[in-house]
């Protein structure tokens, strides 16, 4: 077998993937025309197209399409070697690109961040933060993190937290202005900062009535897809924020923000560290796990 055949083949992927050029190039750490000039060198070596590329997407031939499922495994099984012979290593190192909500940086990896930096030095973080539900395998990321333990197929699951506090807060400035809410009634009334969905729907509040959970619809003139800017807008005094506590945990402290209606407020499921259903765990991730798992 010709050696350089095996040239390019996890640039392909990469791009199979993540459907981008682009993309690829950022998740390979390379340029985009480097990405451009593999892919059409190893179509030149195999004397076949494997994408169809257009000016706004990238997509599969039908020959792509079996060439990775051919080629997919391999490159696992390779990328497993890699990192078993690392463990060798008294320094895990590599890239780890995760994806998570910007309430589970805010509450759960910032705090222990600078810990894991001075821990593992070579362990080079890649932090993809958004608060919508992505596939981790399109994107190219090594896990996800995510509140409960909903999955995707073919996931395992690691629970990093035991469980988060909601909370409903507001500026005393606000709550000076409008007063503050002690019943459940009371709060429909009350200006409230809302978080839109992706997918388009509006965040429902789920609350404690009479012990039970129950989803409420609240009302406000804002809605934001984004629960830094929830948090940043409550505090401008715009009403109450419906958040997790240890994303507020600072504002909490210093009064800047203050906890209302507590009695109605549940504890749910914390955060989970979500990856791909695999025979070997890379170091990398392990370590993540390690240190930012909480007891």
């Amino acid at each position: 077998m010709r050696t350089d055949l095996l040239d390019g083949l996890v640039v392909f992927q990469a791009v199979a993937h993540a459907r981008s050029f682009t993309a690829a190039a950022a998740i390979l750490d390379v340029s985009p025309q480097a990405v451009s000039q593999s892919l059409k060198a190893l179509e030149a070596r195999l004397d076949v197209r494997l994408l169809n590329r257009s000016t706004r997407s990238v997509a599969l031939t039908e020959a792509g399409e079996r060439f990775l499922a051919h080629v997919g495994p391999a490159i696992a099984d390779l990328s497993e070697a890699t990192e078993r012979l690392r463990s060798f290593s008294d320094k895990p190192a590599g890239v780890l690109r995760l994806d998570l909500p910007r309430s589970a940086f805010t509450g759960l990896v910032r705090p222990r961040l600078d810990g894991f930096r001075a821990r593992y030095p070579e362990i080079q973080l890649e932090l993809s933060i958004n608060d919508t539900y992505v596939d981790i395998v399109e994107r190219g990321m090594d896990a996800g993190i995510r509140l409960g333990d909903a999955l995707q197929q073919d996931m395992i699951s690691v629970p990093l937290s035991r469980h988060e506090r909601l909370a409903i807060m507001a500026s005393p400035d606000y709550l000076a202005r409008k007063g503050v809410p002690e019943t459940l009634a009371q709060l429909i009334g009350h200006d409230c900062i809302r978080f839109r969905f992706a997918h388009g729907g509006t965040l429902r509040w789920t609350v404690l009535d009479d012990g039970l959970l129950k989803e409420i619809e609240v009302r406000g003139s804002i809605v934001v897809n984004d629960s830094e800017a929830m948090l940043d807008l409550a505090l401008s005094g715009f009403g109450l924020v419906y958040a997790l506590e240890s994303a507020a945990a600072d504002l909490l402290t210093s009064n800047r923000l203050v906890r209302v209606l507590t009695s109605i407020c549940p504890v749910v499921p914390g955060f989970h560290l979500y990856y791909p259903n695999r025979h070997h765990l890379p170091m990398k991730l392990r370590c993540f796990i390690e240190h930012f798992r909480q007891s």
